[in-house]
């Protein structure tokens, strides 16, 4: 029998492609699941049983939350990637890391064929074929829902004729999970006009006391939340099951698709924003001027790469030495307050702040030049802007 590698979450495109593939194409599918935060222990075991009945020879998790961390999010992080200023880039940056342990899963299984159930319309497909083409070539890539352009009806008709009675009823709201957020899709994020009712999203309002976390960053990584050191995955875990009471990190993003199409998807994302914006926070009171400014261009062109699966070019090993040596003095503490809905950078302490030089303080006294000090490089700084002026006073 050809040995295929699938992809497999459980869900229903995944679930028809290994009774479809197993049973119609005569494959000797091994499903195989990556966890980058989304899975329970229950869930697992599940996925497993399930992909198991529907034909799948093996069923293998990979549990890759750490090297999610390692691989991805902490660039994130270091370079405050918010995709158009708004979403932390949550589920787009998992596929890229699922996509490389499964095309790695199948090449240490000797597979000839990987499979995933993505359709034809969406940015999955392109990230899990470009990551598959660029590390296998030589293992031919099956996409079943998107080559038979397949309706979600005909695929649960294809399994109830197969004995396959499980409940495929579509859910109102699609919800991705992971170490780095969630993503919320419905019927409202399909238009224009919509909003999310509060009942999409799965973190509720619990917490109404407003209340103050101390985070604790080193050369740019959470190391310590209220004093209490753990590693920084560990951290981000606490710090969403704490921020998620408040209803925090709630958002519609609006995006241009790797397709060329625009795209709208709800989110919450309560552990990634409040660290985005605590590390940006505590990088102005630490880093230079320029080196912020270039960590802005080089931050948004990652995140602009790794949304596209542009994952493996060697630029990006390039960015991330650079963002990386930026966070040399990038530690201290960030105060945060939380708050229903909303949460409030207080301030920072950190033996690097910039603010604690004795050369003055900002419109205070001056206290490392003179007035005429001053006056004079105001004058030089004008020269410019004198000399075109003089130059173009008689042109419109």
């Amino acid at each position: 029998m050809k040995k295929l590698v699938l992809a497999y979450s459980g869900g229903l495109d995944t679930s028809y492609c290994a009774k479809y593939l197993s049973k119609e194409k005569g494959f000797e599918v091994h499903a195989v699941s990556v966890n980058t935060g989304g899975f329970s222990k229950e869930e697992i075991t599940d996925i497993e049983e399930k992909a198991l009945r529907l034909g799948a020879r093996s069923y293998t998790s990979i549990d890759a939350v750490q090297t999610f961390y390692d691989k991805v999010v902490k660039y994130l992080i270091f370079g405050n990637v918010l995709k158009n200023n708004t979403y932390p880039l949550s589920v787009s940056a998992e596929r890229i890391v699922q996509a490389i342990e499964i095309v790695n899963h199948a090449k240490k299984l000797g597979a000839e064929y990987i499979a995933h159930g993505s359709t034809g319309a969406g940015n999955d497909q392109v990230r899990f074929d470009m990551i598959f083409q660029i590390i296998a070539p030589e293992i031919e890539i099956i996409t079943p829902i998107r080559d038979n352009k397949l309706a979600r009806e005909a695929e649960i008709e294809y399994l109830k004729q197969n004995g396959v009675e499980y409940s495929w009823e579509k859910a109102k709201y699609s919800i991705n999970k992971g170490l780095w957020g969630t993503s919320v899709g419905g019927e409202e994020t399909l238009t224009s006009e919509k909003p999310l009712p509060d009942s999409a999203y799965p973190s509720q309002l619990q917490e109404k006391e407003p209340s103050e976390v101390k985070l604790t960053f080193e050369k740019g990584e959470l190391v310590a939340i209220n004093g209490v050191k753990d590693l920084p995955v560990a951290n981000i875990e606490k710090l969403n099951n704490m921020a998620s009471k408040y209803a925090i990190g709630r958002d519609i993003h609006v995006g241009d698709t790797i397709i060329g199409i625009k795209g709208r998807v709800g989110f919450e994302a309560a552990a990634s924003l409040i660290i985005i914006k605590a590390h940006h926070l505590l990088e102005k009171h630490t880093l230079t001027k320029w080196q912020q400014y270039q960590k802005e261009q080089l931050g948004n062109f990652y995140g602009m790469l790794l949304h596209e699966g542009n994952y493996l070019d060697e630029v990006m090993r390039n960015i991330e030495a650079f963002l990386k040596d930026t966070q040399k003095n990038v530690s201290g503490d960030v105060f945060v307050g939380l708050f229903p809905f909303q949460f409030r950078l207080n301030g920072i302490a950190s033996e690097h702040d910039l603010m604690n030089a004795s050369f003055g303080s900002y419109g205070e006294m001056n206290k490392g030049w003179t007035a005429d000090d001053a006056k004079g490089f105001i004058k030089i700084l004008s020269n410019s802007g004198k000399i075109y002026n003089h130059v173009n006073q008689n042109h419109d």
